[in-house]
């Protein structure tokens, strides 16, 4: 075990295992490559055809289907699959953990995942460091990773009280690493906010493309379709296993927020059908002002 924070130096990682080499798995493993902060990456996967690809373009150095296995003597081991499949790897991965072993992931919802690294990291739980990186495309799979995607975006850290200083300190570097920014925020805190501003928008994206696609017409309505339909449902093309699991881990904070916004689309509808237009030009400004000042203080 070689791995040394950059408090300690210059950042290097002898053995990174990524278990789940799509979009965020890959690019955490080229970024630390392009900096030449780690010596040799084992990507573990599902199907062969995407570990193929992630050898082919140098994402990994070494494929495995055994996560077990693969862990072993590892510096890092990032869990980057789709949340649900978390407590299967956890459980896998535990007993072959070193005593070192740093342990972190990437998934879009925190609660429910420490609340399986609890169960069944057994005792290696106080090297587990919860994360997700703020950054992402609509794309999925070792041939949408590249190394800049991290590059000046936000990383959540969520450790708990029993988490490891050491720890912390290895993942914070890491991601530092990678380009990122490092913020650290409670795990309740984490999930409502992205239930708001990450989960909602993709499930209102799903539906509208669902919605439009179960109707008689459908191929003439997309036929016609501008960019007004593009940029509204451009995550529709993400990975529906990965949101369809993101949607039950955080059910309850998205489901008081589906609330609000068929509220919010119910006072839409009264004003259309009652031709409303005040209420319509009320809403509208509204909206628009409220992006205007996220956009400006976003990009101040």
């Amino acid at each position: 075990m070689s791995a040394a924070p950059a408090s300690r130096g210059k950042l290097k990682i002898a053995k990174l295992v990524v278990i789940g080499v799509g979009l965020i798995g890959g690019s955490f493993s080229l970024a630390l490559k392009q900096v030449k902060a780690v010596e040799h990456v084992v990507g573990v996967g599902r199907t062969r055809k995407n570990l193929n690809a992630a050898l082919r373009l140098g994402v990994i150095d070494e494929a495995s289907r055994d996560a077990a296995s693969a862990v072993r003597d590892a510096d890092l081991v990032l869990i980057g699959t789709p949340v649900g499949q978390m407590p299967e790897v956890m459980a896998q991965i535990a007993p072959a953990l070193g005593a070192e072993t740093v342990i972190t992931d990437g998934g879009s919802t925190k609660q429910d995942v420490i609340a399986y690294a609890r169960r069944f990291l057994d005792g290696h739980f106080e090297r587990f460091v919860p994360a997700h990186p703020i950054a992402g495309t609509e794309k999925s799979g070792a041939d949408a990773a590249f190394p800049e995607l991290f590059r000046d975006r936000n990383v959540i850290l969520a450790p708990q009280p029993e988490t490891k200083a050491s720890a912390v300190r290895l993942v914070r570097s890491a991601w530092e690493a990678c380009g990122a920014r490092i913020v650290r925020l409670d795990a309740r805190r984490h999930d409502e906010i992205f239930a708001a501003v990450s989960h909602l928008p993709h499930v209102i994206a799903f539906s509208l493309v669902s919605m439009l696609a179960k109707r008689g017409d459908a191929a003439a309505l997309l036929g016609h379709s501008g960019g007004g339909l593009r940029d509204t449902v451009r995550i529709a093309g993400s990975s529906p296993e990965m949101w369809r699991d993101i949607c039950v881990a955080n059910r309850v904070a998205l489901t008081e927020l589906l609330d609000d916004y068929m509220d919010e689309l119910e006072i839409a509808r009264s004003a259309i059908q009652n031709a409303d237009a005040a209420a319509l030009s009320e809403m509208f400004e509204r909206a628009r002002d409220a992006r205007s000042r996220w956009l400006l203080k976003k990009h101040a």
